[in-house]
């Protein structure tokens, strides 16, 4: 007994360190800078000149400091950065110079035009938060779409009345009484028009080229079941915000890739499962004909259900399992909100823990014939487990530019609490029991399972 209490004054003792660890973590600017389409070495100070720098969406002006900074050239993303801008310096041109020394990238590829689309948003008492998200979706420059939401669960009025005061014949209001995202998705999915449908969150503001850049590739590719979209932290503001980000956040880098189930990729053992690999509901869009072939998504998974999350992930597997590919293009960007607070982030490290599992347990369940595929790959999966959740030094992958902030995709510029970690690996415990949960739930609700 004694070594127990020992062990757990130890835990509370670590714990303590690690906020007080995440608590001195500053903020950071967010900003994008677009160096227009130069080309060539004796052009760099031409096109130092001509670089715009604009704020993040909803930030004030750059100033000095650290600046987390998303770099396009002729408006097409092509990397991030964290730049230091000293005290009197013109941040335009301190980033440009950084920027300078990002990779070029391939020419981006020419799509036709893009297929009719509908936008679902689902959401649930932030009518603030879903206002910002309508007016950039509202701002997109795709020919042809539709924008539903779906009020999922709610409690008052509000968003209703926002839609209809504000939005009017724009936006097509849906009120789905059963809690639960994937609930909320599937209604959507059945009432929507467009031959595409695209799925975003009400904590987003959507590039007015995010639309047309996601849906594009379904033109091109007559197998094309899903795409996702490149997403980005619209605020560093707080040491949650700061810590998220610079573990990856929800970002997948800058160069487009397909999968396809016919030729599975050499560096992607676990393929299909690692689902979490391809993208995130934030940004992810369907042929709608093959989401309702696949039965959408499985209603006992997602935020608002006792599985917690997975939604997505489901999805995207379930697609892939019919034969169809799955194209990740970091040119269709949304700006993410992301959560704020230690206590936001015990919850989301819980939440994905959960969400893996359980939305593993969904497939099997629904698609058994998959499990001698999911076995075959167990031991990769223990490992993969392991390295979702492993500890990072401080520091790992960071570039000097990078020592204290978020910079290039994925740079682990902060360690992360062994306090998550051990949330994440709980919450992969119970996702099957809470998936369970959730379908006896949808049954008493009088909801078919799928």
């Amino acid at each position: 007994m004694a070594g127990v209490r020992r062990a757990r004054q130890e835990t509370l003792r670590e714990t303590r360190r690690e906020i007080d660890d995440f608590l001195s973590i500053g903020a950071v600017q967010v900003a994008e800078l677009d160096l227009g389409d130069g080309n060539g070495m004796a052009e760099e100070e031409a096109e130092t000149e001509a670089a715009v720098l604009r704020p993040g969406p909803g930030s004030p002006p750059v100033t000095s400091g650290a600046v987390f900074v998303l770099v396009r050239r002729a408006g097409v993303p092509v990397g991030t950065l964290l730049g230091q801008v000293p005290e009197g310096a013109d941040p335009t041109r301190v980033l440009a110079r950084l920027a300078r020394e990002l990779p070029r990238g391939a020419p981006p590829e020419p799509w036709p035009a893009p297929p009719p689309a509908s936008v679902v948003v689902a959401t649930r008492e932030r009518a603030d938060q879903l206002a910002r998200a309508l007016d950039s979706l509202l701002a997109q420059d795709h020919p042809d779409f539709e924008i539903v939401v779906v009020d999922n669960a709610p409690v008052t009025g509000e968003t209703r009345e926002l839609v209809e005061r504000k939005y009017g014949e724009r936006v097509r209001y849906v009120c789905e009484p059963v809690p639960g995202l994937a609930v909320a998705h599937n209604r959507g999915l059945a009432v929507v028009r467009g031959e595409v449908v695209a799925f975003t969150d009400d904590d987003v503001v959507a590039d007015p080229r995010w639309l047309t850049e996601l849906t594009a590739p379904f033109a091109a590719d007559p197998r094309l079941g899903c795409t996702t979209g490149l997403i980005l932290p619209a605020r560093l503001r707080t040491p949650a915000q700061v810590l998220l980000e610079s573990h990856g956040g929800f970002a997948k880098g800058f160069v487009p890739r397909t999968y396809d189930p016919e030729h599975p990729p050499a560096d992607e053992p676990l393929f299909p499962f690692t689902a979490g690999r391809f993208g995130s509901g934030a940004s992810m869009a369907f042929r709608t004909a093959v989401l309702r072939t696949v039965g959408g998504f499985d209603p006992a998974t997602g935020a608002g259900t006792r599985a917690r999350g997975g939604d997505d992930l489901y999805g995207f597997v379930r697609v892939l399992a019919q034969g169809q590919r799955l194209r990740y293009t970091p040119r269709a960007l949304v700006w993410h909100h992301h959560r704020e607070t230690w206590h936001d982030l015990e919850t989301q490290a819980y939440g994905y823990g959960a969400g893996l599992t359980a939305y593993l347990t969904a497939i099997l369940v629904n698609r058994p014939a998959l499990l001698p595929a999911l076995l075959a790959r167990v031991p990769g999966g223990l490992a993969h487990a392991r390295r979702l959740t492993a500890v990072r030094a401080t520091g790992e992958g960071a570039g000097a530019e990078a020592v204290g902030a978020p910079g290039g995709h994925d740079s682990r510029t902060h360690p992360w609490p062994r306090r998550l970690a051990r949330l994440q690996r709980r919450g992969m415990l119970y996702g099957p029991v809470g998936y369970l949960r959730a379908r006896r739930a949808l049954r008493a609700a009088g909801v078919e399972a799928r």
